[in-house]
Parts: structure tokens; sequence; C-alpha cells
């Protein structure tokens, strides 16, 4: 009987694109070689495929989807893998598929795909909750809490022998408001992991919260606009969140806040079912889903706030706010979350003083201003606290999802504080796996 494998497809040498395959060897009761995807996402930023309609294996061939949250770099492919002739299960939470299907639908709209397809990989979704396992012929499947999203889960796959392997998603950054800390896991023979702030620390949560509002403050006495380019997905309802304390405590003068993404709207309402409304809704907040309401934003003078879609600048309605706004001196534009090399929103942060937006050159005379501390991601200190409690029976650790220069100094970090085994694995390149 042949070792299980793994080879990853996607999340190797960036951020994004997350797809890994893993081949297990047939038990007495299987008969073939089970193959199981864990995450089918979409490449974005710099460096992103310019095919990402195929694969490079045969969907019909895979049994088994695992998705670890919702976010479009973890499923954005999902639907594209159904069409080419998947036909076996999707797992995920209840609350991922929710989202899933939210997220997907505007990105079948955006990208001019035929709707019908999220509606057939609905059909083979199923949902899992946290912590009870589940048996899979030759493994056990459990789900435990990532911490990152609404609805994230890390992938333990226990097998006959005992050892185990875990997908890990990407790890919450464990400050958030909204979240449960992630588990802790030990007795771990493989992991694998993201890296996207593997070699930087956030700012601590004081720090951040004092910055916030500190940037709030300033940017409305200019009596300006501030710009936040925001996820649809957790950084817009922890944005809320934040705002809303803010003013209810009147630590800053209550402004008119529009949020001026459709998407985003609609996945507030998730959260206000699991968390209430109030968390999320303060005065002089305006939602403007519809293209006519938020025509009107730039009618209301003084300093307001915008939030809009996407939180990298690469399309929705805060492209059309930065090429209005960008060139005003009073305007501040406020970065809270990562931005992928070659993106809009990274060339902005990193100070560009011109840009071009939809073929026009934009001058950027506004005040740039970003907070890692918001990031659902945790940073490179807790990603090496949250490997110490597995430390001991680690064989190897596949240190994936981050940008190369990120996910080198962790895996450094693993060797020397942890004495770690850690791989950077190889798009394409299948290791075997001593399970």
């Amino acid at each position: 009987m042949s070792k299980p494998t793994l080879t990853c497809w996607g999340g190797v040498g960036s951020v994004t694109g997350a797809n890994f395959l893993l081949e297990i060897s047939p038990s007495q009761e299987l008969g073939t070689t089970k193959k199981i995807l864990v995450d089918c996402g979409l490449e974005q930023g710099e460096g992103a495929s310019q095919d990402q309609n195929t694969f490079p294996y045969d969907p019909a061939s895979i049994d088994l989807l695992f998705i670890t949250h919702a976010h479009i770099d973890h499923i954005g492919r999902v639907h594209r893998l159904v069409a080419q002739g998947f036909k076996g299960v999707i797992y995920s939470t209840a609350e991922t598929k929710e989202i899933s299907e939210l997220m997907l639908r505007d990105l079948v709209h955006i990208s001019g795909e035929e709707d019908h397809m999220v509606d057939e990989a609905l059909k083979l979704w199923q949902t899992l909750p946290y912590h009870e396992p589940k048996a899979f012929g030759s493994f056990t499947l459990e789900l435990l809490n990532a911490g990152h999203i609404l609805g994230s889960a890390m992938y333990k796959f226990t097998f006959e022998s005992g050892k185990s392997m875990l997908f890990t998603g990407d790890l919450g950054n464990s400050s958030t408001p909204l979240l449960p800390k992630t588990d802790t896991v030990d007795g771990l023979t493989y992991l694998l992991m993201d890296s996207v702030y593997g070699d930087r620390n956030h700012e601590s949560t004081d720090e951040r919260d004092m910055k916030f509002k500190q940037v709030l403050k300033e940017s409305i006495a200019r009596g300006g606009t501030i710009l936040i380019p925001i996820f649809s997905l957790e950084r817009t309802q922890v944005i809320l969140y934040e705002l809303g304390k803010l003013v209810d405590a009147k630590e800053i003068p209550s402004v008119p806040v529009f949020l001026d993404s459709p998407l985003a709207i609609r996945v507030t309402e998730v959260y206000e079912r699991v968390y209430g409304k109030d968390k999320f809704t303060f005065p002089k907040l305006v939602e403007t889903a519809r293209v006519q309401d938020a025509s009107e934003i730039g009618r209301v003078k003084g300093a307001k706030i915008i939030l809009a879609g996407s939180g990298m600048s690469t399309a929705g309605r805060i492209v059309r706010h930065e090429e209005h706004y960008l060139p005003d001196p009073t305007t501040t534009i406020l970065f809270v979350g990562y931005q992928a090399p070659g993106t809009l929103g990274r060339m902005i942060s990193e100070g560009m003083k011109e840009v071009m937006i939809e073929g026009a050159k934009v001058k950027v005379l506004a005040h740039v201003e970003a907070i890692d501390g918001f990031s659902a991601h945790k940073d490179s200190d807790h990603l090496v606290e949250f490997v110490s409690s597995t430390a001991e029976t680690l064989k190897d650790v596949f240190i994936t999802m981050g940008e190369p220069k990120s996910s080198t100094f962790l895996a450094q970090r693993l060797r020397d504080e942890l004495d770690v085994e850690s791989i950077l694995p190889e798009r394409g390149k299948t290791y075997e796996l001593d399970l």
C-alpha cells in the first residue's frame, strides 16, 4: 500500500489561490485511491495565472472538496471545478456555505459567468459542525476553529496509524472582537499552514485602536473624505463594530458613514443574524446598495467616511471613489488589510504619487494611512506560537499562502526557534507523507 501524497496546486509563492490535493492510499473498504482537495481558490494580484478556468488534474477524479472558509482566494474556482466534472461532495461549516453562496454569486456576476454554475455547486455542498469527528473510511476528519472569519475551520485528518495532518486555511488574528480564538492543536505529524504575515507583526490591539481613532479624528477635523477600501467579508463587519463603539462613546464626531458595497451589505446581514443587528449599526450609517443611492454620496459635503470594496482596490466601487477623491489633499485613504503585490491598493499604500485608474492618470495628494492590526491573519509571533503547541511531534510543516519573503522568514523561524523541519513546497511537486 503506497503512502498518502500532497501536491500544492495553488497557494505557493503567493498568498492567494489555495488549492491542495491530498491523495490517500486505498484501504480495504475503499478499493481506490481517494483524491481530496482542500480549498479551490482564485489567484489574485501580481503573478496570478491568466487561465484560471482549467485545472492541472481531472476534476471528475476528485472525490471530496473541503472548504476552510469563504474568502474568494479559497473558494473562487469551486463553481468551475463543478462545471468541469466534479461530482463529489463539498464540505464546510454551515456559515461558510451560506457566505460562500453570496461570494460566488457576486463573483460570477462580475466575471460574466453563468449563475447556474453556483447552483450546481450548492447541490453538492454539505455542512459539518466543529469538534465532531466524522469517519471517511481510512481517515477521520475533525473541524477546528481557525478564528479567521465567521465559519472558518481548520481540517484535521487522523489516519488508522494514529498519525495526523492539519490544514489550517488562514489562521485568525485572535484579537478580533467578533470571533473565538483559534483552537490550540497538539500531537500533529504534518501541518500545512498560511504565512501571510510570516515576516512581521501587527500593532497591539491598544495601538491599533488608538491609531484608528486618531486617524479618524484628524481626518474629520480636516473636513475631508475618509476612504476605507474594504473586504466585504469580516473586515467590513469589524470596522462597522469599531466605528459604532467610537461613535457611541463620543470619541469621534458623528459624521455620515456610507457602506457602499452591495456584497458587504448582504454579508453583514449574515453577521447580524449571528451576533445581533445592534453590533453593526449606529447613527448616520447609510447603506447604498443601489447604484442610484451610491451616486448621492458625492453630494454630501464636509467630512464623511466611505467603506467600499474591493479591499485591494482592484475593482468595485472603491475605484470610482479613489479616482474622485485621491487628488484632494483633505482626503484620507486608510488601508485596513493586506494589499497584494501588483494591486492598486499596494501601489497607493507604498507611496506612489500618481496611479492609473481605469486608463486615466490620477494624482495621489490624499493622506495615506495603514493599520495592520485589523488584519484577520495571525502575525509572525502568533504563527510561531501556534506551531509551538505541536512542535514536539511534527515531522514537517508545509509553509504556504504567503509571499516568498514572508514564507521563507517564517520557515527559518520555525527551524531556529522550534527545531521544526519546514518545507516551502513547489507548485505541482508531489510530497510523500508518512501517515
